[in-house]
């Protein structure tokens, strides 16, 4: 026969079921609304400031000196809650973008990605909730995205370097691609030289060969 007390204790285990625990004892989540995420912003020691655009929350906040938003994507199965979040980041450039700016980027780096868009540059990274996560993975991704943004300046700040070289490589393109009359022009002067050289030695040979 089940007492009061044996059912509340059925219930307490019920919840702790319901409730998965990573091994470390932190919370798992599948979804997460902007509140809690800039709470764990906030202990990462971020200032952030909650804002709406287009009927949609969104975290304004900044790291390295430059500012980012954190967009919020596919909705969870709480209200308010979603299952992936996009953290982006847009930078002005003043003057032409070298060709290799973004493609290198996107070549050589892993976890975000970057874009052009007219004078813009756009990083963006992409974390997902679905599935199960700890706000310590999502801690993690924090401190990736902040590293992320230091590689950016990077990046940036070797703009001119990757102009020059830009540059070089169009010039020796365009050297490459000349008509073949100089490369051809070369090697008849060349050729020209050799025989006039040839002459002159053949007609030294003769005054020798007179003078004996």
């Amino acid at each position: 026969m089940s007492t009061a007390k044996d059912s509340d204790k059925q219930e307490r285990i019920e919840k702790t079921v319901q409730a998965p625990v990573s091994a470390s004892g932190t919370l798992v989540v599948d979804a997460i609304s902007p509140e809690r995420l800039a709470e764990i912003f906030r202990n990462a020691g971020y200032r952030v400031t909650l804002a709406e655009q287009n009927g949609r929350l969104q975290l304004m906040s900044a790291s390295q000196g430059i500012g980012f938003v954190v967009r919020f994507g596919n909705p969870g199965g709480e209200s308010g809650a979603h299952i992936d979040y996009t953290l982006s980041c847009a930078l002005q450039v003043q003057g032409e973008l070298p060709v290799d700016m973004v493609p290198s980027w996107n070549r050589t780096k892993r976890f975000a990605r970057l874009a052009a868009h007219q004078q813009f540059l756009l990083l963006e990274m992409d974390v997902m909730v679905s599935g199960g996560v700890t706000e310590r993975h999502l801690r993690s991704t924090i401190e990736l995205w902040d590293r992320l943004l230091q590689e950016f300046l990077l990046h940036i700040r070797r703009r001119p370097t990757m102009a020059h070289e830009q540059a070089t490589l169009d010039a020796n393109a365009s050297t490459v691609g000349q008509p073949a009359t100089h490369a051809g022009s070369q090697r008849v002067e060349t050729d020209g030289q050799g025989e006039a050289d040839a002459t002159h030695a053949d007609q030294a040979d003769d005054a020798e060969a007179g003078a004996q």
